[in-house]
């Protein structure tokens, strides 16, 4: 019998393919040489470790480059098509189902818009798994290949004991402004397929995405701002996502800027979200086109501040003002490095209210703590919640060594949600 708190033999392999795998995967394509610099293991182990994942398929030869006086160094990559990733964002107005390689490259995308039932959960569960067997089925990828379905969703993900790996299957959503009250989506989807669930918050999906690819990338110490319908914010405290005792940290859009304000979506006064969300924007300029969404109204509220137009461009200074004093609680709380502003609303946005968000956050925040941030836009553009809901079963695949989930024991990919799951 194996020891308390010793590692198995099993263990140090999976360790070691763990770490070359991540090094392959961020930093590749690498050489042997460079990886045994890097990781610090032998060059045996080294040796037997690449021969196991490349005999696995999971990473390949690449070319090679010279070395100094020897032979050239084979280059090693990770190989792209052995696996596929699945993200998913429950959006405001659309759900979208992404199907990845393992090179992030999109290979076919469902976005399917929300009816006139809205947030209802059965129907978002049934877009979610209708959009699933659209792009498996374009595509004609082996749903075997599919390391698992990463879901981004509006609220608090409350994590239960699913029979899948990751837990998802047991995942509860409390989403107080989409009417969401322990809402078992997990187990609703389950229903309807059989491959690994990772359900987590649209804020923390795309705060992931970020840092591992984009804005936030090289950061310890960071802060990822969801600026879309609502508000919501990622916190990385030294390189990892702070969660909080219930995995609700991070909603920032909830914070009071005004006591006994605006009333928000969630019901209280006086909320960050009730006065820079593109929602609550576009309600208070009044002048969007009928009929025309959030998206098309706030640019139209865009156009009008460019062309002069005096409520435009006074909304869109008070609305710097307010984001930027919010994010001065966060120089003044989480002392980040990097402060990273994303969304859809934050990217159309941004490049006219970045400005106003820097000099409100200087005059609100503590000055030493301010002076070491740097506050910068997004870099994944709008589909980043996508992507980094894909990234939850890749860091799971990545976590174990390159081992396939297990399939759960449930209905086929594609199959609908039972009516005793809708409610």
């Amino acid at each position: 019998m194996t020891a308390r708190g010793k590692n198995t033999v099993r263990d140090l392999r999976r360790g070691s393919r763990s770490t070359l795998l991540r090094r392959l995967y961020f930093d590749g394509p690498l050489s042997r040489q460079e990886l045994g610099s890097i990781t610090g293991l032998s060059a045996g182990s080294i040796s037997n470790v690449t021969g196991e994942l490349l005999a696995d398929g999971l990473i390949e030869e690449c070319g090679s480059v010279e070395s100094d006086g020897g032979r050239p160094r084979i280059l090693l990559r990770v190989a792209a098509g052995r696996a596929h990733l699945v993200g998913v964002d429950v959006g405001e107005t659309q759900v979208r189902v992404a199907l990845f390689d393992l090179a992030r490259t999109e290979l076919a995308a469902s976005d399917r818009p929300l009816d006139d039932r809205g947030h209802d959960a059965g129907h978002v569960a049934e877009l979610i798994l209708a959009g699933l067997a659209e792009v498996l089925e374009r595509t004609g990828t082996d749903p075997g290949s599919v390391l698992g379905v990463g879901v981004g969703v509006p609220g608090i993900v409350e994590q239960g004991a699913g029979p899948d790996l990751g837990g998802g299957a047991g995942a509860v959503v409390h989403g107080q402004t989409v009417g969401w009250d322990a809402v078992p989506l997990g187990r609703m989807l389950r229903a309807g397929t059989d491959l690994p669930l990772f359900v987590d918050n649209g804020a923390k999906t795309l705060g992931q995405a970020e840092m591992w690819f984009g804005a936030g990338r090289g950061a310890r110490h960071a802060v990822v701002a969801l600026f879309g319908s609502g508000v919501g914010a990622c916190v990385i405290a030294d390189g990892a996502r702070f969660r909080g005792a219930t995995s609700s940290a991070g909603e920032w859009g909830h914070t009071k800027v005004h006591v006994g304000g605006r009333r928000c979506r969630c019901g209280a006064r006086g909320c960050l979200e009730a006065y820079v969300g593109a929602e609550a924007l576009v309600a208070r300029w009044g002048a969007a086109p009928p009929g025309g969404g959030e998206k098309a109204g706030l640019a139209a509220l865009l156009a009008a501040a460019g062309a002069g137009d005096p409520a435009a461009v006074a909304l869109l200074d008070e609305a710097a003002e307010y984001f930027g004093a919010a994010i001065a609680d966060l120089v003044n709380l989480f002392n980040p490095e990097r402060i990273v502003i994303g969304g859809w609303a934050g990217l159309l946005l941004g490049p006219r209210l970045l400005p106003g968000i820097r000099a409100a956050a200087t005059e609100y925040a503590l000055r030493f703590p301010r002076e070491q941030t740097e506050i910068v836009l997004g870099t994944l553009g709008p589909a980043a919640v996508t992507v980094g809901a894909a990234t939850l079963p890749l860091s799971d695949f990545l976590d174990s060594g390159g081992e396939f989930p297990r399939r759960a024991d449930a209905p086929t990919v594609g199959a609908g949600v039972p009516a005793e799951l809708r409610a």
